[in-house]
């Protein structure tokens, strides 16, 4: 990626310099006549705010999650309400100016890794919310240095120009012509749970690519795929119950179960919603237009396609089992599967890197970075993303590969 001199929005989910110093119809929360507080947790769910603020082996919530740029590193602070280190001087009104605006308690313009793009969209009576909800929390007193990017991204100028191409602000609006249901998941799937920033390409500046959005995207690392109602990359071939159910437990029976940050994003936030509100997101997303640049990305033969049969068959057909089937409720199968299929290689690439835990049911798989050489992990990629009746692209590589290790060895 070229340098542009603006900061490329890579990662989600921080609120950026903490320390420093009437809902429309579809808007409505579970709960609305519950205390304050107790609607305020229920909200900061739906924005999975605790699994960038919560640092490795650290108190919920009071910073220290890192969020990896080409550019540098970012920590995530501390939103207690610590006085000092987090929180515990911001009033309603600046919280909400950080949620709507991208403006921090001092009037300085947020670096995006805090998603102020799509919170924009909260109404004020849920920021209110959440703000209620974080001022309830036990104070936890750590001081974070949030920003370790190098010049010229550390420079809060740099802002200006990007907030001008890829910010717009403003409050969710309701579509009078669609359901509550729908307008819900919208409000959802737009706003708090931002599914847009991880799962839609983005040009070089850092801004999502509007003409792609949802179609799936490289993130840190791993892809996040396609997510519009294409039939063949997408959820189109998907139900909405398939979808909801999903989002509540990270499994479609049979096909596909979560690994990587995806896993992290249902233990930790849509397993939690409500099945109403899980059914109004999938509802929403079946709605999503199906154009996509991988629409015509059709599986080619590649030069290690018999390379790669020949490696599945030594190092995989045991678990995974001939036509790459599976075995239900012991190995999942990978006809089909869409971590498989996807745009991009890269979840199988990490999921033979780093192997995968026990998790639904599912025995946990190990890894083969000291067994199998970058050229060979490469290739079993491509066997298994184009056989079978896999429609994927035959595009894993070995300096793919290489880079991925390198980043495991980090």
């Amino acid at each position: 990626m070229r340098n542009t001199g603006v900061f490329v929005l890579l990662v989600t989910g921080c609120l950026l310099d903490a320390a420093s110093a009437g809902a429309s119809a579809g808007t409505q929360s579970p709960g609305a006549a519950q205390p304050i507080e107790q609607r305020g947790e229920y909200l900061a769910t739906a924005g999975d705010c605790i699994s960038c603020h919560t640092g490795p082996g650290g108190k919920p919530f009071a910073g220290g999650g890192r969020l990896n740029t080409p550019f540098g590193y970012l920590l995530a602070p501390n939103i207690t309400p610590d006085p000092e280190t987090g929180i515990g001087g911001w009033t309603a009104d600046d919280f909400y100016r950080a949620m709507h605006e991208g403006v921090n308690r001092r009037g300085q313009d947020m670096f995006p890794c805090m998603p102020f793009v799509f919170y924009t969209r909260v109404t004020r009576d849920d920021s209110d919310a959440i703000y209620a909800y974080l001022r309830a929390l036990q104070p936890v007193r750590n001081a974070v240095d949030v920003n370790h990017l190098r010049f010229p991204f550390d420079q809060r100028w740099s802002m200006a120009g990007w907030r001008e191409l890829f910010f717009t602000e403003g409050t969710f609006k309701s579509d009078p012509t669609a359901s509550d249901s729908w307008n819900r998941g919208a409000y959802l799937v737009e706003g708090l749970g931002h599914c847009s920033a991880c799962h839609s390409p983005r040009d070089v500046a850092g801004g999502i690519e509007t003409r792609h959005e949802y179609t799936g995207a490289e993130i840190d690392g791993w892809f996040a795929p396609n997510i519009s109602s294409n039939l063949h990359v997408g959820l189109g071939s998907w139900t909405a119950d398939e979808i909801a159910t999903y989002l509540k437990t990270g499994v479609r029976k049979g096909k596909t179960t979560t690994f990587g940050p995806m896993a992290e994003v249902v233990h930790n936030s849509t397993s939690k919603l409500t099945d109403a509100d899980l059914a109004a997101m999938a509802q929403y997303l079946k709605t999503l237009p199906p154009e996509s640049p991988l629409r015509t990305a059709r599986a080619v033969p590649s030069e290690s396609q018999q390379r790669g049969a020949t490696l599945y068959l030594d190092h995989c057909a045991a678990c995974h089992q001939a036509k790459g089937r599976g075995m239900p409720g012991i190995f999942p199968p990978l006809a089909g599967n869409g971590a498989v299929i996807a745009g991009d290689p890269g979840n199988v690439l990490q999921a033979m890197l780093n192997g995968i835990p026990m998790q639904n049911g599912y025995i946990p798989m190990p890894s083969f970075a000291s067994q199998l050489r970058d050229q060979q992990n490469a290739a079993i990629a491509n066997y298994v993303r184009t056989s079978w009746g896999n429609t994927a692209v035959a595009n894993a590589s070995a300096p793919e590969v290489a880079r991925l290790r390198a980043a495991r060895a980090q």
